[in-house]
């Protein structure tokens, strides 16, 4: 009987624990993000777009925990997002030659896309396009969380 009440005890503390972890992984991102740019800080970006593009929630690659909805905008020298991104942690953001629905499909050009910057905030943000990359020569945008190798969302701007 004590030997079951050991048992019984790891299981549920290691469970419990376990928990723990998933949820600090999951709320560490929100709670140290910084404050989202306005809707007006966005919009002022927004307006020299010349591309335009729209995370969708329901794509093959997402998930209930992975996902992206809104509208992303892009000019020679920034990306703006108006909307909302799942949490999580060490968000990126790539341009890449051609449209990606999941993980694997991103891993297989990742080396052909160009790295934008890092995405800190979960609704609405505004990356500067590093100097060296030309919007204009890519297809599509993939947000991906580069800790856990997972595709959030990706969408077609031309």
């Amino acid at each position: 009987m004590k030997m079951f009440r050991v048992i019984v005890f790891l299981i549920s503390h290691g469970l419990a624990m376990a928990g723990g972890v998933a949820l600090g992984i999951y709320l560490l991102p929100i709670l140290i993000a910084p404050d989202a740019p306005s809707d007006t800080e966005v919009a002022n970006v927004s307006d020299k777009a010349i591309f335009t593009a729209q995370f969708k929630k329901d794509l093959p690659g997402s998930d209930f925990l992975h996902w992206g909805e809104g509208e992303l905008s892009i000019s020679a020298r920034h990306v703006s997002f108006t909307g909302e991104l799942a949490p999580g942690p060490d968000y990126r953001l790539y341009l890449t030659p051609q449209l990606v629905l999941d993980e694997q499909e991103f891993l297989a050009i990742k080396d052909q896309s160009a790295y934008v910057g890092d995405i800190k905030t979960f609704d609405n943000f505004i990356l500067n396009v590093p100097k060296n990359i030309d919007p204009a020569g890519f297809a599509a945008v993939v947000v991906w969380c580069e800790t856990f190798a997972e595709f959030i969302t990706a969408a077609t701007y031309q």
